[in-house]
């Protein structure tokens, strides 16, 4: 059975960092592309970033560019998301996702595997 499991969520400050991490299990992930996804409340999903099958080539979305950090170990099947200067408007619970494709896949459509996410909140 495939799972997808994020850990590292949790209440933090504006200003602060937190670091996501997402375990995958029952297959390995080292030949596809991964992405870090976060729905708020009332809001669509939106992809926050994505790496390709080496973590040589990656996406950010423009709110995030420059703060969040996407990053992989394949050897331990495992996707991250560092997040710095995080600000109110980035509270959302994140999921990361697997794609059938080697390269970034910027649309939730390529994405087969979900995770169940991780709740984020950034007081002000």
């Amino acid at each position: 059975q495939v799972q997808l499991v994020e850990s590292g969520g949790g209440l933090v400050q504006a200003g602060g960092s937190l670091s996501l991490s997402c375990a995958a299990s029952g297959r390995t992930f080292s030949r596809n592309a991964m992405g870090w996804f976060r729905q708020a409340p009332g809001k669509e999903r939106e992809l926050v970033a994505a790496v390709n099958w080496s973590g040589g080539s990656t996406y950010y979305a423009g709110s995030v560019e420059g703060r969040f950090t996407i990053s992989r170990d394949n050897a331990k099947n495992t996707v991250y998301l560092q997040m710095n200067s995080l600000k109110p408007e980035d509270t959302a619970v994140y999921s990361c996702a697997a794609g059938l494709s080697l390269g970034v896949v910027v649309s939730a459509q390529g994405y087969v595997y979900w995770g169940q996410g991780t709740q984020v909140t950034v007081s002000s």
